[in-house]
């Protein structure tokens, strides 16, 4: 805890701290819960910035403030109450900067958010909240001044991504080409509408907006009363299409089965979910999108799948040299998964568009 202690003395944090101990299961960053003595002060959260996937942590903060602050502000406007617990404080370190750097670990703080709870399950309750919290999460934004940048470039673009499988296949480090020669086909089959948001982005008739980019259930914090009071981890905050909030939740809670399901008849798309989802997501984010934005939401929802798809399938035919893997055709499981459930997506479409339009 020493070196903790000293971490947090380069913050200006209220009171004197009482102990500090781990919070939560963060896959990327580690997280401390700050207690500070008496009862004036909920606490504080310290977090080391995973800074190999974020290398940029002067960036990273700058997004982060200018959102938080630009969200308080209009909470403040709207005269709400009880604001520090519905967006994420930042707490400046004594540099004024918005993180320390040790020599070795970048560190942030920010405030506790008191009686606040975060879930996991996925059901349709939950996802219409999610619905409506990430659609009024980027229609706050929707006006935001600040020139936000990438935390993590090239992060959803399709263009990209395809790129890296077209090398992989190049290559053929690992000899396993002959093996997915079908799916490759697949994928290639679809790669020109699936690159069309940056085909269209270029010719100004799609914008980008400030998106989360990692659209789960477990990334909205809840009150007492089961209300949403603010979305959390802000890492991936970033100029986006609408579709990365979008398709990214749909991608796993319309999920019937696991991300790598060797049993393909578990994988298919949940339609209660998909509703409940998007119900939510239109009533809140409505006020700003465009109708191309509108009519390309089921393209969204096979997006992401797709390009998954196309992740795994470029790390399976480069050895497995970026995702972890528990067996040895781990990731080659992963792709099939992430195909059966895009083919069912696909299956889907024309439902997905009437109730679209019963919607609007």
């Amino acid at each position: 805890m020493n070196n903790l202690l000293e971490t947090v003395s380069h913050f200006k944090t209220k009171g004197i701290v009482d102990q500090i101990l781990p919070l939560g299961t963060g896959l990327i960053n580690d997280s401390y819960k700050v207690t500070i003595k008496g009862d004036n002060c909920p606490g504080y959260v310290l977090q080391r910035i995973n800074h190999a996937i974020f290398q940029n942590i002067e960036l990273l903060q700058k997004n982060i403030y200018s959102v938080t602050s630009f969200i308080r502000k209009k909470l403040e406007q709207n005269n709400e109450t009880d604001i520090d617990r519905k967006v994420i404080t930042l707490i400046p370190a004594k540099d004024e900067k918005f993180y320390f750097f040790d020599g070795e670990n970048y560190w942030r703080m920010t405030l506790f958010i008191s009686n606040a709870t975060t879930h996991e399950t996925v059901n349709a309750a939950y996802s219409y909240t999610a619905g409506v919290a990430f659609g009024n999460f980027q229609a706050m934004l929707a006006d935001i001044p600040d020139k936000l940048g990438e935390t993590i470039p090239d992060f959803h673009n399709m263009e990209f991504r395809l790129k890296q499988l077209r090398e992989a296949v190049a290559q053929n480090a690992a000899g396993r080409l002959s093996k997915v020669q079908s799916l490759i086909d697949e994928i290639e089959k679809r790669a020109y509408e699936m690159c069309k948001a940056e085909r269209w982005y270029r010719e100004g008739i799609l914008p980008k907006r400030i998106c989360h980019c990692d659209t789960k259930v477990n990334n909205m914090m809840f009150d007492e009363n089961g209300k949403v009071l603010c979305v959390i981890d802000l890492d991936t905050v970033m100029p986006s299409f609408i579709f990365s909030d979008y398709g990214d939740f749909l991608r796993t809670a319309a999920n019937n089965g696991d991300e790598d399901d060797k049993n393909l008849d578990n994988v298919n798309f949940n339609m209660e979910i998909f509703k409940a989802f998007t119900k939510g997501y239109l009533e809140s984010a409505r006020s700003f999108l465009l109708p191309i934005e509108i009519e390309n939401l089921p393209y969204a929802a096979a997006l992401f799948p797709y390009m998954q798809l196309v992740r795994f399938l470029a790390d399976y035919i480069n050895g497995d040299t970026y995702y972890k893997i528990q067996y040895p055709e781990h990731n080659l499981v992963r792709s099939r998964a992430q195909f059966k459930l895009l083919q069912s997506i696909e299956e889907k479409f024309p439902e997905m568009e009437a109730f679209i339009n019963a919607c609007l």
